[in-house]
């Protein structure tokens, strides 16, 4: 008889819990159904989109996983970054989603903001340690992938952060004639002589497709129209071979005076450090707002949701043309001749802080040292002439002067590695 007793209390206690858990799971609902959403993933989304932490918390605290995917594989932090809805994605951090989760096409978060969202939360995902350096599923890193959709907003946001990729960056956005873009690409420190390994430049890739808003952004920053490839081709060749005349017209007009100029190393540092200088004793702008601003909640932990993450790096993307994208780093032996002539200093461009790195660069000449033997140099002229000079002569065609003639190692991005 105590027996049943038991049974029948326990029984009852049971049956108690359960209508309780019904009846919370039901007020949550109605909850929901007030605010305008249901206990479904979907909502969960629509949440995480909308800036509403009172839904997010709710649909959490009733059986809703923070790592819950959409149909496209993304999850809500990826919604958050690509709407820039800075509270959610806070929000999703604190309860602990990695700030890195793979979502569709192995993308992060932060690779969702640069594709659709603002620079504010590109600024907020790198603050809370987002790695600006992943690759997704096709090779793209976000500044690659800001390149490639023309968002010149956040190439200024990412530069900083993959300065490798500065000038193959260059190199596709003038292919592709993105003005803007290599703007703000050159600002940060990409080389306007940076090279494929056929050796065109940034202005012949943008002549090559008559993307003359390009052409006019690198001429306007400091590219040599009479640069050559490694078929001593200069742009306007490449211009007239691809059909684009007008614009070959253009590239191949004669040099104005200051075209070209020499600069000795010691003077270009010179200008340099006052540049630095000057930059310094300005006061920083206000970055505006605290969009940017660091939370104070610890770097990513190990209790952090990160389903989905590459196993391993995802292929490079496809070269362009054929050609592999290569800026050689590595000193290269080369053969060269000391030439002078009349010497016009660069202008440097009006530069406030930060220092844009444009501003410090050295002019090239028409013209290329193919061999040199003894005391005489073979010189590739712009267009594909060639002329042997002994020292001491005078260029033919030029006013400039062979002062002596010698062969030493050099490291230069236009040497080309050669």
């Amino acid at each position: 008889m105590n027996g049943k007793g038991v049974t029948l209390l326990a029984g009852g206690f049971v049956a108690l819990a359960i209508s309780g858990c019904k009846d919370r799971e039901e007020t949550a609902r109605q909850e929901l159904r007030e605010s305008g959403y249901d206990l479904t993933p979907e909502a969960f989304f629509r949440a995480a989109e909308s800036d509403d932490l009172t839904a997010l918390g709710k649909l959490l605290e009733n059986g809703i996983a923070v790592d819950t995917r959409n149909d496209a594989g993304d999850t809500a932090l990826h919604v958050a970054a690509a709407a820039g809805m800075r509270k959610s994605a806070d929000f999703l951090l604190d309860h602990h989603l990695a700030v890195d989760v793979r979502g569709a096409d192995e993308r992060t978060p932060l690779m969702a903001a640069v594709l659709q969202g603002t620079p504010a939360m590109v600024r907020y995902l790198l603050s809370q340690k987002a790695d600006p350096l992943l690759k997704d599923a096709k090779g793209y890193r976000p500044l690659m992938l800001a390149v490639s959709e023309d968002r010149a907003d956040m190439v200024a946001e990412l530069a900083a952060c993959d300065r490798k990729d500065l000038d193959v960056a260059l190199l596709v956005a003038s292919l592709e004639g993105k003005a803007a873009v290599i703007d703000e690409l050159t600002k940060y420190g990409a080389s306007i002589y940076a090279r494929m390994d056929d050796g065109r430049t940034p202005l012949m890739l943008a002549a090559q497709n008559g993307n003359i808003e390009a052409v006019e952004m690198l001429l306007e920053i400091g590219a040599n129209r009479f640069s050559m490839d490694d078929e001593g081709r200069i742009a306007a060749d490449v211009a007239r071979e691809a059909g684009h005349l007008e614009l070959a017209m253009r590239l191949a007009e004669e040099p104005a005076e200051d075209e070209f100029g020499l600069e000795e190393p010691a003077d270009l540092g010179a200008e340099m450090l006052a540049q630095v200088i000057g930059s310094a004793d300005e006061k920083p702008e206000d970055a505006g707002g605290d969009s940017g601003a660091p939370s104070s909640r610890p770097a990513p932990g190990r209790d952090q949701v990160a389903a989905g993450t590459a196993q391993g790096e995802p292929a490079p993307p496809p070269s362009l043309d054929g050609a592999v994208l290569e800026v050689p780093a590595a000193a290269a032996s080369s053969s060269g001749a000391e030439v002078a002539g009349a010497m016009e200093p660069p202008v440097a461009g009006d530069v406030s802080s930060p220092v844009v790195m444009r501003a410090f660069r050295q002019k090239e000449l028409p013209l290329r040292v193919e061999t040199v033997k003894e005391q005489v140099a073979t010189i590739r002229m712009s267009g594909g002439g060639i002329e042997e000079v002994e020292e001491g002569a005078v260029i033919p065609g030029t006013p400039l002067k062979v002062l002596r003639v010698e062969r030493r190692m050099r490291s230069s991005k236009d040497s080309n590695g050669g």
